[in-house]
């Protein structure tokens, strides 16, 4: 049973989710891919985590901080994937009231962590850059632990909104939500009706974590351009300009996604195209910023090959 009779209203048990395709073939296919993808995702992120944690010369703020967006990545990736995954092979997917609200709130709890993590990762870039004699006072233990928990504090503030914002909807029976996990969105879109202030404080929540978290990112990469144009060293330059590709590459994934997701008309661009979207932002991404902090870093890359190293010859 998917509903139960409450007074005039059907009130919904469980949601039955779409997915991204009902061809067979595509759905294999798409299985594998996505299958592989995960994997990839899972591996890249704990072997990020464990060589960060073993290698001394890793133990600094910005590793610190690429250590715990590791860590929300697979999470992040984790609350979608599988489920999707499953999605493939059954004809009906379905997923409980609950287990709906629980999705979400996983899903905006790590997604609100992730943006701090970048914000502060952009502001230990200008910090190293434009004021490296006082780097080690600020961006000490204490302070990385602060951010850290701020950005921690964050996500439990904009899972809390989701939270509100998803009780508030009131759903009549209609219960397939097109799209492969319960996302806000959608959700709205099969709902009967809702309460119009209750409703508007999860996008307010997102809307002005993303608005802070590109400020101070914007913010840093601006003086650390400043500083940059005013170094007289061409390999000083180089070096500077460098540290931060890896990071200025991420943020210009996740945000790019982000914004154009849940900051464009959605009558400018359909449903199915939103679900594609939405898979490289919730299971492409997660799997490249391993992949891109490790190829485009030289100390990540150096602190690998000595283990490895380590390995052959003990």
């Amino acid at each position: 049973m998917d509903s139960l009779r409450d007074g005039n209203h059907t009130a919904v048990t469980e949601f039955i989710l779409l997915g991204l395709t009902h061809d067979p073939v595509l759905r294999v296919f798409l299985f594998i891919i996505i299958l592989c993808i995960y994997l990839v995702t899972i591996c890249g992120n704990l072997c990020t985590i464990l060589l960060i944690r073993v290698s001394t010369q890793l133990h600094h703020p910005m590793y610190f901080f690429l250590s715990n967006l590791a860590f929300a990545d697979m999470i992040f990736s984790s609350s979608v994937t599988p489920n999707m995954l499953i999605n493939f092979l059954v004809d009906k997917n379905r997923i409980s009231y609950h287990g709906c609200c629980i999705q979400l709130d996983t899903v905006a709890f790590f997604g609100a962590v992730e943006c701090f993590l970048l914000a502060a990762m952009a502001y230990d870039r200008f910090v190293a850059i434009c004021n490296p004699l006082l780097y080690s006072t600020k961006m000490s233990t204490q302070v990385c632990v602060r951010l850290l928990v701020v950005a921690y504090t964050s996500g439990c503030f904009s899972a809390s909104s989701f939270t509100v914002s998803f009780f508030s909807l009131v759903f009549c029976g209609h219960n397939t939500v097109n799209h492969f996990f319960c996302d806000f969105a959608p959700l709205r879109e099969v709902a009967c009706s809702e309460d119009s202030v209750l409703i508007l404080l999860s996008p307010f929540t997102a809307g002005s974590i993303l608005m802070f978290t590109v400020i101070v990112i914007a913010v840093s990469y601006i003086y650390i351009l400043i500083t940059i144009l005013k170094m007289r060293s061409t390999e000083g330059r180089h070096k500077a300009f460098s540290t931060c590709t890896s990071h200025l590459t991420a943020v210009a994934l996740f945000y790019g996604t982000v914004m154009f997701i849940y900051l464009m008309p959605k009558s400018s661009y359909s449903t199915d195209q939103n679900k594609v979207i939405s898979v490289f932002y919730m299971v492409v991404i997660p799997m490249l910023n391993p992949i891109i902090y490790s190829l485009r870093n030289y100390e990540m890359k150096g602190a690998l090959k000595r283990q490895l190293g380590r390995k052959r010859f003990p």
